[in-house]
This record gives structure tokens, sequence and C-alpha cells, in this order.
């Protein structure tokens, strides 16, 4: 009979060998799971995680005192005027708090390379902000492994509770949008949403959608269009929309970035804003009291959220688990000059 010996107070004295013992895999295994590597098979992984999480396991390479002061801040991809906001909310709580800022993007990918996610573990920060973009599960034991904390801001990964996340009410967005234009007399609305694989474009046009169920409209899903949150993007599809026959008499930009698209389009179709066209857009950035007109738009708190979320880090860096994982702030309706009652039929 095999004799099994107790491995003592958990955290004690663990090590990798304790737990490939303990679960009867190889010291290599545990290494790649500890590592993040995707070469190990699901079952494996849940079983040494649970070893792992057991035995309360920490890595030895604990961070000093001497680490880094620096977060690092990363964006799935720069836009300007977005970027730009939460930037600024970021920089108005590390400044206060003498800690330094990292920025970087992923490209337009929305998961990091596990070289890149290698590279920024080896600089070791206090932690990252992760802007819509998110984490695999290994990513996300990695980085808990090697004491690293992360937050994300307004991202997928606000569907999983394990994750902080900092966001703002997009379905309510969507809704307020609609409504807005419904209560002017508007029955023929489009909306131009963003990437159609992101839980933010989703829930605004599913609140775009329960305005038209609430008020009695059937909503022509022609008139429904998915994007980038790009200018390009709503001139494209503005285009398309103001030259059908049966053009919108209104529509609900995904951004104001976006926005100024539909509003370019709306000069090179020879339409008035919003004498012929009621343009609405999302994020309430400065420029939108700059367009011609001035634009009504959605106002997310995109400087309140990146300010939240980073506190959070900072918290979490310092040992303090947030009171809650998920912080959805409130989307407001900003009323300028862009939207009005549709024009009376000739």
């Amino acid at each position: 009979m095999t004799e099994h010996h107790p491995l003592g107070p958990p955290g004690s004295t663990t090590t990798i060998a304790t737990i490939a013992h303990d679960v009867g895999v190889s010291v290599a295994t545990v290494s790649k799971v500890l590592n993040g590597r995707e070469d190990v098979s699901p079952g494996t992984r849940a079983r040494v995680e649970a070893s792992l999480d057991r035995h309360q396991y920490q890595r030895r390479t604990r961070r000093s005192s001497s680490a880094t002061r620096r977060i690092d801040l990363v964006f799935h991809e720069f836009d300007t005027g977005w970027a730009m906001e939460v930037m600024r909310g970021v920089e108005a709580v590390t400044s206060v708090a003498g800690i330094s800022l990292a920025v970087s993007q992923l490209g337009g990918a929305h998961r990091p390379a596990s070289r890149w996610l290698d590279t920024l573990l080896g600089q070791r920060p206090l932690g990252v902000l992760f802007v819509l973009c998110h984490l695999s599960d290994a990513q996300q034991q990695l980085l808990r492994r090697q004491g690293v904390p992360f937050v994300v801001i307004d991202t997928d990964s606000a569907t999983s509770a394990s994750v902080p996340t900092v966001g703002s009410n997009n379905f309510n967005g969507g809704l307020l949008a609609a409504r807005h234009l419904i209560e002017l007399g508007h029955q023929r609305i489009a909306v131009i949403s963003g990437p159609p694989d992101m839980l933010c474009s989703r829930a605004r046009a599913a609140g775009f959608q329960s305005a038209h169920d609430e008020a009695g409209l059937t909503l022509d899903r022609e008139l429904v269009r998915f994007g980038s949150f790009s200018a390009g993007t709503g001139h494209t599809h503005g285009l398309h929309l103001l030259q059908r026959p049966d053009r919108p008499t209104a529509i609900f930009a995904g951004s104001d970035i976006q926005a100024m698209g539909v509003l370019r389009a709306a000069r090179r179709c020879g339409l008035r804003v919003p004498e012929d066209l009621s343009v609405i857009g999302y994020d309430n950035l400065p420029l939108a009291t700059w367009t011609d007109p001035p634009l009504t738009t959605i106002n997310q708190p995109l400087r309140d959220m990146a300010g939240i979320a980073t506190q959070m880090l900072l918290d979490l860096s310092a040992g303090t688990e947030p009171a809650t994982s998920r912080i959805d702030l409130v989307t407001e309706l900003v009323v300028r000059e862009s939207t009005a009652p549709p024009a009376p039929p000739h």
C-alpha cells in the first residue's frame, strides 16, 4: 500500500513539486499552468488550479518594495477623442497617488498575445487597466499567480463576476436615444452601432429596439447597422441609409465620432441637420459641442469610469478587495441642436 504524506498547513511549505505530487502530474505541467501556457488539457488545468487554490500557493517571486510604481493602461486600439477622455480620468487619480502611467494598444485585437503579456509581466507593474479588451481564463490565472491585479473598463468581460469591471449602462443609453427621437415624432429611425461582437454595441442596439417596442413601432431591420466606432463607418453607413428611397428621418450613431461621419454623409446628400435629418451620438466627447450643429448625444461618463477603475486597481494592488466586482455608471441624454421633429411630408 502506498503511504500518503500530509501536505502540511496550506501555503506553509507548498512548492511546485508538492502540487505536482498532489495532482499526479509532472512539475513541468504545473509550471505550464502557472505560466499561462495553452498546451495543457482543460481537465488537467482545472485539477492543478484546484490544488493551487486549496494549498494557497503563491509564487516565490513576489513583488519587492522597489518594484515599479506604475500601472499599465491597455487599449484594444487608440481612438483619439474617446481614448483621451479615458486617459484623463486615469491620470487624475495616478498623479495624486504618485503613480506613473504607461499606455499601449493591441492594434485592434480584443485579447493580448501571450508574448505581449510576458513582456508586460517582466516589467512588474502595480496593475493593469484593460480598455475594451479582455483576457482568456489562462491569462487571468497567470496575472493572479504573478500577483498583478487587473481591472477592465467597459468590455465583454463584464459578464464575468470574477473580473473587476467598470462600465456604463449601455442598454439605457440606447433606450434614451430612441425615446428622444420617438418623442420628437420620428418613426423611421436608423441605428449605427459598434462591432457586433462587443457587448456594449449589442446592449445599445437592444435598448434602441426596446424603445420601439414600448412605443408600438416596428423597427425595420434594414435600418440596423454595425461596424467600428469610427467616422468612416458613420460616413459609409450614413450614405447607404440616406440614399435609400425610404431613407430614415433620424439616425442614432454609436459614438460621437461615428456621428461626425453621419453629419458629413448628410451634407453630401444635400440634407440639412436637423431640418431634414436628426442625428444623435454617444459618449458626449468635448468635440460634440463643436460640431455643426452642436450634437445631441448620450453622456457616457468616461472620465468617471476611468477614475473609478483606476482607484479600484490601486486598492487591489494594496491588498484591498472591492466591495463589488461590477460598477455601471448612469448614462444621460444631452440635448443640443442636431435633433428636431421630422419635417412634414410634402
